[in-house]
Order: C-alpha cells, then structure tokens, then sequence
C-alpha cells in the first residue's frame, strides 16, 4: 500500500526524465547569410537589406517566434537586430526570411562596403532563435561564412 503512494511521483519523475531526453537531443539550427543588397549608403548610414536561411537539421519541424542576431562583416560590427516575424522551418528543411539593417559606423562601414563589391567578404552571425513553443524555447547559433555584395 505505500507503494501505491508513490507511484504519481514515479510516473511525474519519469515523465521529466523523458522530456529531458527529448530536448537533449534538439540541435541549432544552422544560418547563413543568402545576400546582401545596399539599399542606400552614406556617410552617416547605410541601410542593408540582408537574407538569411535557416537550415533545420531536426526530425520535428521548428516554429520561430523570432531570431536575434549580431552581424560582424570582415571583423567589423555591421549591426545588431531583431527579426521579429514567425516563421516555420520544416523538420530537415530551409526557410529564409528578410531583415532591414542600418549601420551607423560611418567610414568604417563605407570602407567595407567598398571593398566588398570586388571581393568576398567574410561575416560572423551569431545570436538566439527563440521557438514558438516546446520545452526548450532558446537555440543559439554562431555562423561563419562568405558573400559578395550586390
């Protein structure tokens, strides 16, 4: 009969134990910047409109709540931002999504963006996808890569 007391408390135990497994086992998702098109430059402010795609390596599909990011362009911090718009990555699937970036970096951004249309440049992304839903609603990320500039 004392058994019988426990067995709610066994159940709860094994349920967490469960769902800690399958949390475990969730991998980032991987970004990469697409393309980057200056939509106006000068020597104040630059305004960028850049893609990124989200690759899901998981079984499940990830619905996003929104991804925040810090962009540095050959070791330059470009910008820092938000995008705010949901979207749904399906299980081992892309998405991309669209941001607006302004960089107030004056010469510095001029000069990058300047040698950036005759070489490739190379970018850091890093920041946190936060999920729709699910146990873990954090994923961060940290990319390296390449673009040209259009």
């Amino acid at each position: 009969m004392r058994h019988v007391r426990f067995l709610p408390l066994l159940c709860s135990l094994a349920a967490l134990a469960g769902c800690a497994l399958f949390v475990s086992r969730l991998t980032p998702p991987r970004l990469s910047i697409v393309s980057v098109h200056v939509r106006s430059a000068d020597f104040w402010q630059q305004r960028l409109r850049v893609r990124i795609r989200v690759r899901n390596p998981n079984d499940l599909g990830l619905g996003v709540k929104t991804v925040s990011y810090v962009l540095d362009i050959d070791g330059q911090r470009i910008a820092a931002g938000i995008c705010a718009q949901g979207f749904t990555v399906p299980a081992h699937g892309t998405a991309e999504f669209d941001t607006q970036v302004t960089a107030n970096m004056a010469g510095a951004v001029l000069t990058v963006l300047a040698q950036g249309r005759n070489r490739p440049l190379h970018y850091r992304l890093r920041g946190r996808v936060q999920l729709a839903e699910g146990w873990l609603r954090s994923l961060p990320f940290d990319e390296r890569g390449s673009f040209t500039l259009r």
